[in-house]
């Protein structure tokens, strides 16, 4: 039987368009450990290249010289005790279907400053039709969420100087560097020097499904060269996913070359990393033709531990059957639509392996050197219900892949073969705030409160959690008379806990009897206790 499977896998591999280099690159699961596969390796001459699994020591990357018996040797390392599954590793290319560049946005050219969030950000970025078609303000002031926990992006990496997603950014890792920072400016020629700065240039196209505001000299080398096919990606999934939960922290894992190429070894490795590093969302703007065993098993690793995940599901037009979009009880898969919401024509499709969908035309984005381009294809889909996922992780704190996918499910309906329908960030907050359960507001222990002017009184009341809610609680007071200052303690409770009001009252307020009431919001869920503050001379 393990004779079997070991054939199977390399007829089916040698099937494949992989580069020749992949060829003798495996990828071994051997639940013995490290010390076993070596003395296995050791006889028969192979190369340990790495743990994929970092500390779990349980998956390697394995390499076998040209001159030896691939058969004999993968049928005696299967043999070896522990080793239990061996497949090739794939070679994996980022950029490829009918995606292309249309008509270049406006708000390409809206370059006015907007302060989004703690940062200047261009206005054509935050008021750009894909955003609105969402409705990703209204969720934010809706529900007083802006993103919380750690989205991981595994891509081409991301320009790290980007001052849009400054004070977010995490340093990441270069996987196909094996370094720190999953930058993908190391990819640039040396001799390519950071473009001036250029407001007046118009977008130029700079490969086939991005155009980015550079000056000419620059495009024209991005443009037409095959070493920069997927030059950029990386950023503009990170601006997405920013643009969407601006309060998230981003962990660029650099897996993919600029060209576009990578190795699914890799992907493995930056699964791993990302769980092990604590994000609570993947986003993987890719897709593979065939399933791997292994990246089944590092998903379902990720699922385990609450991670929940995304990935787009392809750019040939097709009905067809892509992974990981494909693995829905790991994953959601996003297809793209157009800003009338239709099923974009490069898109694929087919429940079996959309989820959702959302934006991908002209969809506007960080890009490197610091400016802003706009993307065509469900890559940049995909980051907005990664965003998603970080919005509703800001609102219900641990939730996971099933709760975030059921919440997400109540979409727009725009046809068949579309999944559940396009994204809607309100109804998907909605439809969580109301699956989470409630909460309840307890009375202070006095409701009549006496304070002097000049003076100030700290009370406490608490917010209780009912049906299992575990949702964020944001509190405020109204009916404060002139000259009196109210501040909370905790300024909001995530589940259940006890909050502090404290009233200062200045000495030149107007003695009195006022009405006040606190109030706690959590989404559209509300409630409120009164309170009787007497101002006294």
């Amino acid at each position: 039987m393990r004779l079997k499977v070991v054939s199977f896998f390399l007829l089916f591999f040698a099937l494949l368009p992989t580069s020749a280099s992949a060829h003798k690159r495996f990828i071994v699961r051997d639940t013995a450990g490290l010390a076993s596969l070596e003395e296995a390796c050791e006889k028969l001459s192979c190369t340990i290249v790495q743990s994929l699994d970092a500390n779990l020591s349980h998956v390697f990357l394995v390499t076998f010289p040209g001159e030896i018996d691939l058969d004999g040797a993968l049928d005696e390392l299967l043999e070896t005790p522990g080793v239990i599954n061996i497949e090739q590793d794939q070679a994996v290319a980022l950029v490829t279907g009918l995606n292309q560049t249309g008509p270049i946005p406006a708000g390409l050219s809206d370059t006015t400053p907007v302060e989004y969030f703690g940062t200047f950000v261009q206005g054509g970025y935050v008021y750009q039709p894909g955003a609105q078609i969402v409705r990703v303000s209204e969720a934010q002031n809706t529900f007083h969420v802006a993103g919380s926990g750690i989205v991981a992006d595994i891509d081409t990496g991301v320009d790290p100087d980007h001052p849009a997603l400054q004070g977010v950014l995490l340093p990441g890792w270069d996987f196909t560097r094996n370094l720190p920072v999953g930058s993908e400016m190391r990819d640039l020629d040396p001799t390519i020097t950071p473009p001036p700065s250029c407001s007046g240039c118009p977008a130029a196209v700079v490969n086939q499904s991005t155009a980015a505001v550079l000056d000419q000299s620059t495009a024209a080398v991005l443009d037409g060269n095959p070493e920069y096919l997927a030059f950029g990606h990386g950023t503009m999934v990170m601006g997405i996913i920013h643009l969407v939960a601006p309060h998230a922290e981003l962990l660029p894992l650099k897996a993919f070359h600029s060209d576009g190429t990578g190795f699914l070894s890799d992907i493995l490795s930056a699964i791993y990393f990302a769980v092990q590093h604590h994000a609570n969302v993947i986003n993987m703007s890719f897709d593979l033709e065939s399933n791997s065993d292994e990246l089944t098993k590092a998903l379902d690793f990720a699922n385990q531990q609450n991670v929940i995940c995304t990935a787009s599901v392809g750019n040939n037009g097709a009905m067809e059957i892509v992974y990981p979009a494909a693995l829905q009880s790991d994953v959601m898969g996003v297809a793209s639509t157009n800003d009338v919401d239709q099923r974009s024509t490069f898109s694929d499709f087919g429940d079996a392996i959309v989820w959702v969908a959302a934006p991908g035309e002209a969809v506007i984005s960080t890009y490197p050197f610091g400016v802003y381009g706009a993307g065509w294809g469900t890559s940049f889909s995909a980051p907005f219900v990664a965003g998603a996922a970080a919005l509703l992780l800001n609102q219900t704190p641990g939730i996971n892949e099933s709760q975030a996918a059921s919440a997400v499910a109540h979409a727009v309906p725009i046809g068949a073969d579309m999944g559940n329908g396009r994204l809607d960030l309100v109804q998907a907050l909605a439809a969580n705030a109301a699956s989470a359960g409630d909460f309840s507001l307890t009375e202070p222990p006095r409701q009549t409160i006496l304070i002097h002017r000049g003076a100030a009184e700290t009370f406490t009341f608490s917010v209780v959690a009912l049906q299992g809610f575990t949702g964020t609680v944001d509190f405020s007071v109204s009916g404060l008379p002139s000259g009196t200052f109210a501040s909370f303690d905790p300024p909001t409770i995530t589940g259940s806990g006890n909050a502090a009001l404290t009233l200062q009252v200045d000495t030149a307020a107007e003695p009195g009897k006022y009405e006040l009431r606190i109030t706690g919001a959590s989404g559209t869920l509300l409630h409120s206790v009164n309170l009787e503050l007497h101002v006294l001379p």
